[in-house]
């Protein structure tokens, strides 16, 4: 795993753990940090996050991420311990939104496909204790005494 590999990760770890333990905005709903991007010098950091909720609810996430920007920064460079503390900037990650939809989609669409019952209904079919008493026909030969 290379060094930006890790120190993304290491920003992942603690920005979750900052926005979920530090800040107490009532404009953040249920957050989760999904990924984080970072340059080849390590300057510069593309936060992803979720929020569970409908759109108001992102954009109040956003407004309140993007107050709380310098706070954050602070306590990640403080706990990391990097020479340069990275820009941060916070995006919209709706990926789970695409994925749930998708999801629906398909089970519509399997539902669509199941076979349905014939129209004779269940009066036509044979039932399972008629035909017991008959014998069983197969390949067998009797065998010789």
């Amino acid at each position: 795993m290379s060094r930006r590999n890790r120190v993304a990760e290491a920003i992942k770890k603690e920005a979750s753990l900052i926005i979920h333990d530090e800040l107490n905005d009532p404009r953040l709903g249920f957050v989760t940090i999904t990924k984080v991007e970072l340059t080849e010098d390590l300057r510069y950091a593309k936060i992803s996050f979720s929020v569970l909720g409908k759109d108001q609810d992102y954009k109040k996430t956003q407004e309140a991420l993007d107050s709380a920007l310098g706070f954050i920064r602070r306590l990640i460079a403080q706990r990391i311990n990097l020479r340069l503390a990275p820009e941060i900037i916070f995006r919209e990650d709706r990926s789970t939104e695409y994925s749930v939809r998708i999801e629906e989609v398909l089970n519509e669409i399997k539902e669509q496909n199941e076979p349905r019952p014939s129209p004779r209904g269940v009066a036509g079919l044979k039932s399972r204790k008629e035909g017991r008493d008959e014998p069983k026909k197969g390949n067998r030969v009797p065998k010789k005494k």
